[in-house]
């Protein structure tokens, strides 16, 4: 077991170096260009997203598909992760995180646009779709859509389930001293109840849960920001400065070269958003919406709530937290990072971090439940879902109880290898994405027509 974690270390090592990250990134920054710098349709995506097609196709609301892919997306990454490319890669790697958001959201578009264009229809009336489906209707490579199926279920259990609860046990018992056992049991009774109800019971959950823990943890970050008043503009001058330039050891920042604040900005980013992994566009095929484009750009927007807003406020924080007490910093990690730079807020600061981490976990077991659902459904039909729950279930517990470095690696390997079948179909059906954003969104001289045609949709 100890050579085959060996071997699992190097192949993770090997997979999330810089070949994937480049093309990651390039995907991001060929399909900005390719789709006419789709990004600034955000704000008009944003308000579709809490409208709803009254008679458009579909398991669950465009809201629900979103935050049930928020509840996935969004988790310990958002906190812990972006404070580990602070301490790594100095405070540049906030800016290329921030970036890597920017760039990002063509890309989860894209997954959206395919995932609900060559979605299926079961005959009891359920909508399945993601990368497996494109892979299969829309380029011909069922053995790949196979491949991507496997790499999401072993994927799911890992980084989607027992990483998360074993996060959860083990906050609970440093801050609260509470067993695992007993945060376990608990957990499992509630996962339990969640995803037994299946999708319309996970989007419910949802719909309340991550609208609560984001408007929660943005709180605590703007509170710190409040106090750190004095040092808010010198450290977004600092973020940028740092993102272009080398960063010198010291004030409380380790040094850092321009390709250290990339490396780990890009990497965090990436993993924090998921876009170009192939995970959310399992759920967005499950939207109600007449057209591709309209849900594709509801998507979108998870990308611009999970790294544009909530990466980049706990970034901003902890710059401007270790700039205001440099001394407090030296030779600290990611997670050490965080916890001081939530003490800064008297009494409450280390319960709005725990909460944080608390719901952003647990949100991320419900979401990728449904993933992982979707893809074991696709390797062995509708009667494998039943027992799929039940292991879920059951291995909320295992992972509440027990240490996983084996399963974080394997997990961080899965999500890497699905990313390269998904990353191929965006790649070769980029012009299906051109022609169906040009049928439903603009065209050369009809852009506004189409552009109050898609929000009238309602």
């Amino acid at each position: 077991m100890h050579e085959f974690h060996s071997i699992v270390k190097w192949l993770n090592g090997y997979l999330w170096g810089p070949p994937l990250l480049i093309l990651l990134f390039g995907t991001h920054l060929f399909l900005t260009f390719r789709l006419r710098f789709i990004q600034r349709y955000t704000f008009l995506a944003i308000r579709l997203s809490i409208r709803n097609d009254s008679d458009g196709h579909g398991d669950v609301s465009h809201f629900g598909a979103l935050t049930t892919a928020l509840a996935a997306t969004i988790g310990t990454g958002n906190i812990v992760g972006v404070a580990t490319a602070v301490a790594l890669g100095g405070p540049g790697a906030v800016l290329w995180c921030w970036l890597t958001g920017i760039f990002g959201i063509a890309t989860k578009y894209s997954e959206a646009l395919l995932a609900v264009k060559y979605r299926v229809k079961t005959s009891d009336g359920t909508m399945l779709g993601g990368p497996m489906y494109a892979l299969q209707n829309g380029l011909g490579m069922k053995w790949l859509a196979v491949l991507f199926c496997i790499f999401t279920s072993i994927a799911a259990f890992g980084i989607g389930n027992m990483v998360q609860a074993n996060s959860i046990s083990v906050i609970v018992e440093e801050t609260f001293k509470i067993s695992p056992y007993i945060t376990g049991s608990l957990m499992t009774l509630f996962v339990g109840v969640v995803i037994l109800g299946g999708i319309h019971s996970i989007a419910r959950v949802c719909e309340k849960l991550v609208p609560f823990m984001a408007i929660f943890y943005v709180a605590g970050c703007l509170i710190i920001l409040a106090l750190n008043y004095a040092h808010v503009i010198p450290a977004i001058e600092l973020i940028f400065k740092s993102a272009f330039t080398p960063h010198a050891a010291g004030g409380g920042f380790v040094g850092a070269t321009v390709i250290m604040a990339a490396r780990y900005g890009i990497a965090r980013g990436l993993f924090s958003n998921e876009s170009g992994l192939g995970s959310a566009p399992i759920v967005a095929a499950a939207a109600k919406t007449k057209n591709p484009v309209k849900q594709a750009l509801v998507s979108s927007t998870g990308t611009f709530w999970d790294t544009v807003v909530v990466c980049a406020m706990t970034g901003l924080v902890l710059v401007s937290t270790v700039s205001s007490n440099p001394s407090s910093f030296e030779n600290v990690n990611g997670a050490v990072l965080t916890k001081i730079a939530f003490s800064k807020i008297p009494y409450i600061g280390p319960v709005v971090l725990t909460v944080g981490l608390l719901t952003f976990a647990f949100s991320t077991i419900l979401g990728w439940s449904y993933y992982g659902e979707r893809a074991i459904e696709y390797l062995f039909g509708k009667i494998s879902i039943t027992y799929y729950r039940i292991l879920w279930v059951l291995a909320v517990m295992v992972g509440s109880i027990s240490s996983l470095p084996l399963v974080w690696d394997l997990a961080d390997t899965m999500n890497a290898l699905m990313a390269l079948p998904n990353l191929l179909s965006l790649l070769l059906l980029s012009g299906v994405l051109v022609a169906e954003t040009k049928k439903y969104l603009w065209s050369d001289d009809l852009e506004q027509t189409a552009h109050d045609e898609i929000v009238s949709y309602n």
